[in-house]
C-alpha cells in the first residue's frame, strides 16, 4: 500500500501512483491515496547580487574550465492544481565548484524553456561553499505573462545548511534516479 508519510515527497506519490496503473493484468495493484494539490508556490528567496540579466539560452551551463562534479537537474514547472506549465522561463545561476562566481561571462549561467509537459534539465556542476552560505543554486522562473519567482535551491544534508541564514528545507533538491530533482510552482 502507498502511504503517505512525513518523509515522501508529492513526487514519489505521484511517481509511485503512475507506475501502479501500469501494473500487468492479474497482480494486485496497491491502494492509493489521492495524488496531492501542488497548493503554494515555490517559496521565493533573495537574488543575491550575483545575477547577470541577459544569459545565453542553454540546457548545459558548463563551460570549459568550470571546477565541480557534474551534476544532472531535472524536474518540473508546475501550476498549482499540478498542471504542467509549457514554455517556463527557468534562468540559473551558481558558484562553481570552489564558490566561485563567473560575474565577467556567463559561464555556470543561462536560460531554457519548459518544454510542452513542463519539463526542464539542466547540465551543472555541484556548487561549492560560498563564504557565509551553504552550497545553492539561483533561479528565476516565469510563466509566459506571470510574475517572476526567483529562489535558490539547496543540497540535502550538507552540513552548512544550519548555519546558512536563507537555508529553507522546503527548498531542498530531491535525489533522483540519474541526479537531482526540483519541481516549481508557480502561481496564477
Amino acid at each position: 500500500m502507498i502511504k503517505a508519510d512525513p518523509n515522501t515527497s508529492r513526487r514519489q506519490l505521484i511517481l509511485a501512483s503512475a507506475a501502479a496503473a501500469f501494473l500487468p493484468a492479474g497482480l494486485t495493484r496497491p491502494a492509493l491515496v489521492a495524488t496531492p494539490a501542488c497548493g503554494r508556490q515555490t517559496p521565493s528567496q533573495l537574488e543575491g547580487p550575483f545575477f547577470t540579466p541577459n544569459s545565453p539560452r542553454s540546457n548545459n551551463i558548463v563551460k570549459s574550465g568550470v571546477m565541480g562534479s557534474s551534476l544532472i537537474l531535472t524536474g518540473r514547472v508546475l501550476d498549482q492544481a499540478c498542471k504542467p506549465i509549457a514554455n517556463a522561463l527557468l534562468d540559473f545561476w551558481q558558484c562553481d565548484g570552489r564558490g566561485h562566481y563567473d560575474n565577467k561571462g556567463y559561464r555556470l549561467r543561462g536560460h531554457q524553456f519548459t518544454d510542452s509537459k513542463g519539463f526542464y534539465r539542466l547540465e551543472t556542476v555541484v556548487p561549492g561553499l560560498y563564504p557565509g552560505r551553504t552550497p545553492h543554486i539561483h533561479v528565476k522562473a516565469q510563466r509566459a505573462g506571470g510574475r517572476i519567482l526567483t529562489t535558490q535551491l539547496y543540497l540535502e544534508d550538507h552540513p552548512a545548511n544550519k548555519g546558512d541564514f536563507l537555508f529553507d528545507h522546503r527548498l531542498i533538491m530531491e535525489r533522483a534516479v540519474n541526479g537531482l530533482s526540483f519541481d516549481f510552482v508557480l502561481s496564477a
